[in-house]
């Protein structure tokens, strides 16, 4: 319940002391007590005495001390002790809730006290449900007069469902309460006299309130309702007026049924209090009571019975139809009643659609029905894939329409809306947070727009925590046991088809190319050189040996390095133990390689990432965050703060212990300050603003080097939907996830109704495993390490071969053009006509690598 006034007692007629003296019932003195600035009921009470006086032949004199906000209770305790003790008769009690103070203290004196309700209290009641009834939780109270204002306040602190804002008359503040009021009322209602209503009324319809999406209802607390202007209400809908009945007026004026009963300008709390006096003096008996003492030491027990006053005021009241009285209570209630109507605004009619007795029984009429008005309410949220994501082409504003965003919050609030009947919109932080708790004790986010009434309720992944719920409840959850995971990319392997070559680094590579070329030149030179090679000493080895030209010494020194060998080895001592050396260089080297590619090429399928969140602490490497003013922030935070705490005791304990100090020792602290060093990393590294920024972080970082800590469920999702992140050991500090709403709010147990019986539908598993889905990945790369060695890793030993065929075509292909061009020369030709011409011709065309044509003739 918000309201302009608080609900400390304002307006009290508080209580009307008959003094009736011992001796003589000829004189009373009349003691009333009312609130400051409460004229009207002063006027009705000097009106009832003076009746009372003049019905009953009694002198009666009124005293009347008013009781301003100011004034201390204690000191009103001492004004009602000072006439107390004087004669009293009876204690009439006429304010709006009741002093408990004057009940008590007349009844250890042995005095008699009574309520007289004159209060709105019973059209309060009427006008909670009627509304009830039609299933209104949010409503506007317009009263004519702060008076009645602050009757109802008695009655709405007592309970009432409907959240209602209370309003005395509508100004230019009035109205611009109720358009900030979250969620905005749809149902209006006026309580006051005829012309109250018709003056109020036409304010709200100038101020912009009367709408054919509003519902009004006028309560008249008079009988004057047909002068009310029905033109008024024709471009509204759904205007309901309450009025007493005919009966009602006269029950109140003590008038037989049977009588005519004028009820014009009749002021019904005005006729209670006459006749209530009336009433109550004629119980009086002959017999006065002098009370003796102080009020607050009462004698063991009471000096004069109340009984008999009771017992005669019962027998008064059978002859009045418009009172009942409450025994429980001790008090005086009017017997009212009142015609509920609706009315037809094309016809300017009022018919009766219902009724509601002193009893508290609404009765309506079944074959009526009026159209419901679908509740508005402001739903806070936040932009946290999958809970809640725009759709494409949609823009993100601060107050968004629910269809332009999807998510499991989305779906969840459309739901709601169905069941609960509402409408709603999205709200989004202006700070995009979730809430924490600022220095200064405020709060930002989410929780401060719903601590200030910005919001109705917040449905988004917001963790229930102690903190949170000193400023706002939380309802059943909806998911249960969401925690916190760490998310990191995972380590891409590089896409180089000449990974192998990097097994060795360059100056190793140019050292063997080095090594190659000057072997190739040493053999060459040892075996020109060597007396005993098979070039100089062509005798001692067969015709066909090798011979080591600078060619085929490079050749050899190629071919060793592969399985093949490099053929037929140097002769000489000297070359063979050249290639002796060199042979076993060429092993070792391969080796090494061989060695080096496995290990190389392991360790690139290997995934060197943490595993825990006790292995993150642990390393220097890996970097990490979270996102700022969130409950994962907070719960790093708590536990540094716990840490601390723990170490504080542990070095109060240390250097205070008076046992045996060799068993502690400060240094000796047996718990790791784990967390305080995450907290410190995170703030190192700057926390994020949104979680959208976290992930992309981890994104940008190719070499798997930042992780994200984030919510389990949100990092569970993400990587769902991208190959490239994975997620890290299991998660921890689980919480569950729980809509929440204003403190006191009448939604609550609304909401959590609702969310048990779609939990017993098995609502919330259906809709987890929409969003939760493995399969809405596709098919990611293998990246297991029994995946093997790739082809992108050994794919250039496939080029190199490649290379190596096309080459050999090449060097076909230079040979065939040569071999034709040799071919093609015109040879030399020599007529030879003796033996001697004949040698030289070959010698000379032997010199010359010509083919000689020798023409013999033939010597017969």
């Amino acid at each position: 319940m918000t309201g302009k006034h608080s609900l400390t007692p304002v307006c009290f007629y508080c209580f009307l002391l008959l003094l009736v003296a011992k001796r003589t019932i000829a004189q009373m003195t009349i003691v009333s007590v009312v609130d400051d600035g409460d004229g009207e009921g002063v006027r009705w009470l000097e009106e009832a005495v003076s009746e009372a006086q003049r019905s009953s032949g009694i002198t009666l004199s009124q005293e009347v001390v008013k009781i301003s906000l100011d004034m201390e209770e204690e000191e009103a305790k001492q004004q009602f002790c000072s006439v107390l003790f004087g004669g009293v008769a009876v204690v009439v009690d006429v304010t709006a809730g009741g002093w408990s103070y004057a009940r008590l203290t007349s009844d250890a004196h042995g005095v008699p006290y009574l309520r007289l309700q004159v209060s709105i209290y019973q059209w309060m009641a009427a006008t909670d449900q009627l509304l009830q009834s039609r299933n209104a939780t949010d409503a506007a109270l317009i009263f004519g007069s702060e008076t009645q204002l602050d009757q109802a306040l008695y009655y709405l602190v007592e309970g009432s469902v409907v959240r209602v804002i209370v309003l005395a008359g509508i100004e230019d503040d009035t109205t611009a309460t109720l358009t900030k009021m979250r969620p905005a009322p749809s149902y209006y209602v006026i309580l006051g006299t005829t012309p109250q209503l018709t003056d109020l009324f036409l304010k709200a319809g100038s101020k912009g309130l009367v709408t054919r999406d509003s519902r009004w209802t006028l309560v008249a607390t008079d009988h004057n309702t047909d002068l009310f202007q029905l033109q008024l209400l024709k471009d509204t809908t759904g205007v309901t007026v309450v009025v007493p009945s005919q009966d009602v007026c006269c029950g109140v004026r003590n008038i037989p049924l049977t009588s005519v009963c004028q009820c014009a300008n009749l002021e019904i709390p005005r006729e209670v209090t006459r006749n209530g006096i009336l009433t109550v003096v004629k119980a009086l008996k002959s017999e006065g009571s002098n009370v003796n003492g102080v009020c607050d030491s009462p004698p063991s027990s009471p000096l004069f019975s109340t009984q008999p006053f009771y017992s005669t005021l019962q027998s008064e009241l059978r002859g009045w139809d418009g009172a009942d009285w409450d025994e429980e209570k001790e008090q005086i209630v009017p017997r009212l009643k009142f015609d509920i109507k609706a009315v037809n605004t094309s016809q300017s009619q009022q018919v009766v659609v219902g009724t509601w007795t002193t009893q508290g029984s609404l009765s309506l009429n079944p074959d009526y029905q009026q159209s419901p008005i679908r509740r508005y309410f402001k739903i806070g949220t936040i932009m946290a894939p999958p809970w809640v994501k725009m759709k494409p082409g949609a823009t993100h504003l601060n107050n968004g329409s629910p269809d332009d965003y999807d998510g499991y919050c989305v779906a969840l609030a459309a739901r709601l809306s169905q069941i609960m009947k509402f409408d709603y919109d999205f709200v989004f932080p202006a700070d995009g947070q979730y809430g924490a708790r600022q220095k200064n004790g405020s709060w930002n986010g989410l929780i401060a727009d719903l601590a200030n009434g910005v919001t109705d309720m917040i449905l988004a992944p917001l963790t229930m925590t102690s903190e949170r719920e000193e400023v706002i409840d939380f309802v059943a959850p909806y998911f249960d046991q969401s925690g916190v995971s760490i998310v990191i990319r995972k380590r891409q392997r590089e896409e180089n088809l000449f990974k192998f070559m990097q097994v060795l680094r360059a100056e190793v590579w140019f050292s063997i190319v080095a090594a190659l070329v000057v072997t190739g030149v040493m053999i060459w030179l040892l075996d020109k050189f060597s007396p005993y090679s098979a070039q100089n000493n062509a005798t001692l080895y067969p015709p066909n040996c090798r011979r080591f030209t600078l060619k085929e010494s490079f050749w050899f020194a190629l071919t060793s390095f592969t399985p093949q060998g490099g053929g037929e080895a140097p002769k000489a001592l000297s070359g063979r133990t050249l290639v002796a050396a060199y042979w076993l260089f060429v092993v070792l080297m391969l080796a090494t390689f061989t060695a080096n590619l496995a290990a190389f090429l392991t360790v690139e399928r290997m995934q060197s990432q943490i595993q825990s969140l006790e292995a993150l602490a642990r390393q220097a490497k890996i970097n990490f965050t979270t996102t700022s003013s969130s409950s994962v922030y907070e719960y790093f935070d708590n536990m540094a703060q716990a840490e601390e705490e723990l170490f504080r005791v542990w070095k109060e304990l240390t250097l205070n212990s008076t046992s045996d100090q060799s068993k502690y020792r400060v240094w000796d602290y047996p718990i790791k300050e784990q967390y305080t060093h995450i907290l410190q990393v995170i703030q190192d590294s700057q926390p994020v603003q949104m979680a959208s920024e976290g992930f992309q972080r981890v994104l940008e970082n190719k070499k798997g080097e930042f992780a994200f800590i984030h919510d389990a469920s949100e990092i569970r999702y993400q990587v769902y939907q991208d190959c490239l992140l994975t997620e890290v050991g299991e998660p921890f500090a689980e919480q569950p996830y729980a809509i929440a709403v204003q403190q006191g709010s009448h939604l609550q147990d609304e909401i959590s109704r609702t969310i048990l019986e779609l939990q017993k539908d098995r609502y919330f598993e259906a809709l987890t495993a929409q969003f939760w889905n493995a399969s809405a990945r596709g098919t990611c790369p293998n990246d297991s390490d029994s995946e093997g060695i790739t082809l992108q890793s050994l794919g250039g030993v496939f080029i190199a071969t490649l290379i190596g065929l096309a080459l050999a075509m090449v060097a076909l292909a230079a040979e065939v053009l040569y071999y034709k061009r040799g071919s093609s020369t015109t040879s030399t030709v020599t007529d030879i006509n003796s033996i001697s011409s004949k040698k030289k011709a070959l010698k000379l065309s032997a010199e010359k690598g010509q083919v000689a044509r020798i023409n013999v003739t033939p010597v017969y």
